[in-house]
């Protein structure tokens, strides 16, 4: 069991249990958040901002009824014992309201055998025929409609926040809290059109799977979702390709590459070689654009690329290793032709039947306007969370500069009302050492999966990768599931820190724990991807269908079962990893 947790004065307060909405997940949260989040990030961020955004969509697209959910911390999202988790019993409710779904969609979707999942019991509140008039006019829209006004306007808006960035150094200390402070708006109608982008991208592969089980190929499902196109979160991978063949073929770039990742960034800008200034260009060129992508980014305490480029450049160096016929273009270009070849071949087989026809192309048009488009919407969202993070970042380096705190990252285990207090001149003192060190010890816990009921105190909780996992055998099948399509056999390697993965090599198979953005350009040197969490429509999926890189997420302890070394077979399309050998 974990040891006692350090004394905080304070810290996010976990939800309420309610019996109406107990199953509780970390199913595809972990990705968005999966790190304990920050007192700030929280706060600011998500609650009364992004969480209320959910729950605007849920209220007044999705049918919900503004009474089944609670005003102030809706249930699709809460915190337990320090993490975030979904509401997955809220989520049954709404797909048994949903036409052709069923409350065990939610659990085919994040689930796979998962011996915790609790069965699905029907109470008389969850039939709702208003929820279900609603749906049905919301999916014809999501069938129908591929014009996504709202989503551009909000790529418009996310890039003019940047374009009109004020000079945060001549901004005072009360200026720069309330340009972080007023781009929450922003984060709520951001994070409504994310969810929004989410759902509709559902109902494609749901009409491709069912059109494809039909004609007896329901394993072509996958390859008509891979090479769409269009997908901003592939977009640092296509760009750090093109770097990465700079440093490849520059003898200069080359040698402060070849002297090890530790201030890679520092190095380069030193040099005074004509060929390394124009890598140097190019990257910075990189970072303008992308720079507000990387680990943890939905936290605003997280370090993106813009404030640690040499995580960006690790993942350049890695690719670096690749030969040219690597390229990720080259791949997508081949799931791309792959996909218009087998969308004629199953309109073919359709034959005759018209209204399948028009389902197939329905679906397909729904797949290609709004699997992309909800990538589009998590970039503009992310983009517009950096600009408060740099506000706050300059705040956090002049308290720190004028005393107020230890160290200018302390500024992130404040809540906003605190900062605020802070900024004119009143408030105590707050134990932020405290906070740093509870937050550093919730990092070392395993929360549970799943959470049915009232939660565990979080000192009962295990520390992470203290649990006993069943050894493995040759020939072991590990069950996931089916996220990428195709095949692919190499070797393990076991990379538990994005910061860190100079042990993966061109040809291995990258078994990693989650995967935002600061994981997927390592997906370029891999023939395949395995991770412990995701489910179908999960950003490590998305971007490894637009890479071409067979990937199976949602394999249970993956990192802790998986020996490093091991020979693994990787079938994206049934979902599975065969254990070949043992090192």
């Amino acid at each position: 069991m974990a040891v006692q947790p350090p004394r905080v004065d304070r810290w996010i307060r976990d939800n309420t249990y309610s019996s109406r909405y107990p199953f509780w997940t970390r199913a595809n949260v972990a990705e968005v958040l999966p790190e304990p989040p920050s007192p700030l990030g929280w706060d600011l961020v998500w609650e009364g901002a992004a969480v209320a955004g959910w729950r605007d969509l849920f209220v007044d697209r999705l049918g919900m009824l503004d009474a089944e959910l609670d005003p102030d911390r809706s249930e699709q999202i809460g915190i337990f014992g320090g993490y975030a988790y979904l509401g997955a019993s809220l989520f049954r409710v709404w797909a048994g309201r949903t036409p052709g779904m069923t409350p065990t969609t939610i659990d085919e979707l994040y689930f796979t055998d998962h011996p915790d999942v609790p069965p699905y019991v029907a109470e008389d509140w969850h039939a709702n025929a208003h929820t279900t008039e609603v749906m049905t006019r919301y999916m014809a829209w999501a069938t129908t409609d591929r014009s996504n006004d709202d989503l551009e306007r909000d790529r418009l808006e996310s890039r003019r926040v940047v374009a009109e960035r004020p000079d945060l150094d001549a901004l005072s200390e009360n200026e720069l809290l309330e340009r972080a402070r007023s781009l929450r708006p922003l984060f709520r109608r951001m994070f409504h059109q994310h969810i929004n982008q989410s759902i509709a991208a559902s109902f494609g592969p749901g009409i491709l799977g069912a059109l494809c089980a039909a004609i007896g190929r329901p394993e072509v499902v996958m390859h008509l979702l891979a090479g769409l196109g269009g997908v901003d979160s592939a977009a640092p991978s296509f760009a750090m390709w093109e770097l990465s063949r700079q440093a490849r073929q520059s003898p200069g770039v080359a040698a402060i590459f070849d002297e090890g990742p530790a201030g890679l960034d520092a190095r380069l800008r030193k040099s005074g070689d004509g060929e390394v200034a124009a890598f140097v260009s190019a990257f910075d060129a990189f970072l303008a654009e992308f720079g507000s992508r990387g680990p943890n980014e939905w936290d605003i305490a997280a370090r993106p690329w813009e404030l640690n480029p040499d995580l960006a450049l690790v993942a350049i160096d890695r690719m670096r290793a690749a030969p040219d016929g690597a390229s990720p273009m080259v791949e997508h270009e081949s799931r791309e032709a792959e996909r218009s070849k087998l969308g004629a071949e199953v309109r073919a087989a359709l034959g005759e039947d018209a209204e399948s026809v028009a389902l197939f192309d329905i679906g397909m048009a729904n797949a290609e306007t709004f699997i992309p488009g909800r990538e589009r919407s998590k970039t503009s969202i992310i983009r517009v969370i950096h600009e408060a993070r740099l506000a706050i970042e300059e705040l956090g380096n002049r308290f720190a500069a004028r005393g107020v705190v230890e160290d200018p990252s302390h500024i992130y285990l404040l809540f906003l009302d605190e900062i605020e207090q802070l900024v004119d001149g009143e408030g105590g003192e707050h134990q932020l050492a405290g906070r740093a060190a509870y937050r550093e010890w919730l990092r070392t816990l395993e929360p549970p999966y799943i959470i049915n009921g009232q939660a565990p105190p979080n000192e009962a909780w295990p520390l992470k990768g203290a649990g006993a996992t069943e050894p493995l055998a040759v020939g072991d099948e590990l069950a996931g599931v089916s996220g990428c399509p195709g095949k692919a056999r190499g070797f393990a390697r076991v990379i538990l820190d994005p910061a860190d993965p100079t042990a993966l090599r061109p040809g291995d198979v990258l078994v990693a724990p989650l995967t935002d953005p600061s994981w997927t350009p390592l997906f370029v040197p891999a023939v395949a991807v395995v991770v412990d969490t995701g489910a179908m429509l999960s950003h490590a999926v998305i971007v490894s269908r637009e890479l071409g890189i067979p990937c199976v997420p949602s394999v249970l302890h993956a990192t802790r079962r998986i020996p490093d070394g091991a020979l693994l077979e990787v079938d994206g399309d049934r979902g599975v990893v065969t254990v070949l050998s043992l090192p």
